[in-house]
């Protein structure tokens, strides 16, 4: 599968100045080897037609199950999995695939990444102002003579102390190194931050300092974040927009608020039946899904969901739905809101019970 020839039918999106990142049908396939001459005999289509818009200094939540694409969609946006399979990522109006590698050198300080495990993100023989500085060094952000007073000051910043310097990461807990990962995102002086499970390996107590350490750093630096997680409350704490994935595919996406007051795909409201309430008293309405995830390198035809979802229709095993906007700024890709949005938002299930004969 040759660059570019996912892209013959691709409308291209025009720049929008309040985006600082848009994604447009964005796709990642990675080849299957087989047979005596590893010949390619098929593809794991990790990520497959996402496309969302991201304001600048907002924060977008990426939720969805192990091994739906989260981390490998983020780290395409940063062109780190080698080439793109199909469709476009803007950063600031310039398709970053485009990019020669001066020019793509020159972009790296603009798009960081915290690394989801921050036990093995860092070297383990270099002290942490060499961890922090070292790409401080080799971009030239400071000149030579004040590259230890801005070491201080962006370690001060994400509540490290100065004598922190010359120490090793394991002599530090796991919420102090993820302070080290979030100073050397920081350092570079960055727009944009894809945040991979930031706070995943850490106690909940250490969860909380991060996340409003990042809040901080967001306001203090107008910082724009792409937020991966699996942590649905989390999510609804820091974020501004939401997107929900499901085997490669968003499959629902708009304001925080609105996602959680008012969720419309069936597998976003399975998900949000599974958010535990801290009230021993209250009644859980679990949604459990059935059977298991399909594999990506072989997705189902139609509705990628239809397998495991309860209102499952004869036309979802065979039409893939296109993304609908439901209400302003929220938009669902189902067959349930093929109808009349009014008309669907309101009885949704009544629509579903209609065609459960023809399941």
């Amino acid at each position: 599968m040759k660059k570019g020839k996912q892209d013959e039918n691709l409308t291209p999106v025009e720049y929008d100045p309040q985006y600082i990142l848009q994604v447009n049908a964005l796709k990642k396939y990675f080849p299957i080897k087989g047979g005596f001459f590893s010949r390619t005999v098929g593809y794991v289509k990790a990520v497959d037609g996402v496309t969302f818009n991201l304001k600048r200094g907002t924060t977008m939540g990426l939720v969805g199950e192990s091994g739906c694409g989260k981390t490998t969609a983020g780290r395409t946006i940063l062109r780190l999995s080698g080439e793109k399979t199909g469709g476009q990522v803007l950063f600031n109006g310039r398709e970053v695939y485009d990019l020669t590698r001066r020019e793509l050198r020159a972009l790296r300080t603009k798009m960081q990444i915290i690394f989801q495990d921050p036990f093995s993100s860092l070297s383990p023989r270099l002290p942490v102002s060499e961890i922090i500085g070292e790409a401080v060094r080799e971009h030239h952000i400071v000149p030579k003579e004040e590259f230890n007073d801005y070491i201080d000051k962006i370690m001060d910043n994400c509540g490290l102390q100065p004598f922190h310097r010359d120490r090793y990461p394991h002599e530090f807990s796991g919420g102090q190194r993820q302070r080290i990962c979030i100073a050397r995102a920081l350092a570079l002086n960055p727009e944009f931050i894809v945040c991979d499970e930031p706070v995943s390996a850490l106690d909940v107590s250490i969860q909380a300092q991060i996340i409003n350490l990042l809040k901080e750093l967001q306001e203090k630096y107008r910082l724009t974040y792409l937020f991966i997680s699996h942590d649905l409350s989390v999510v609804e704490h820091i974020s501004d927009t939401v997107g929900v994935m499901y085997l490669g595919s968003l499959v629902e996406y708009g304001k925080t608020e609105d996602i959680f007051k008012n969720p419309l795909h069936p597998y976003t409201k399975a998900l949000f039946s599974a958010i535990p309430v801290p009230d021993p008293t209250a009644k859980m309405n679990r949604i459990v899904l059935e059977g298991s995830i399909p594999s990506p390198a072989n997705p189902p035809a139609g509705c990628k969901f239809h397998t495991r979802c309860a209102n499952c229709m004869e036309r979802c095993k065979y039409e893939v739905p296109i993304q609908r906007e439901i209400e302003p700024g929220h938009y669902v890709v189902c067959h349930l809101y093929d109808e009349t949005p009014a008309e669907v938002k309101e009885e949704p299930k009544a629509d579903a019970e209609k065609t459960e004969g023809t399941v």
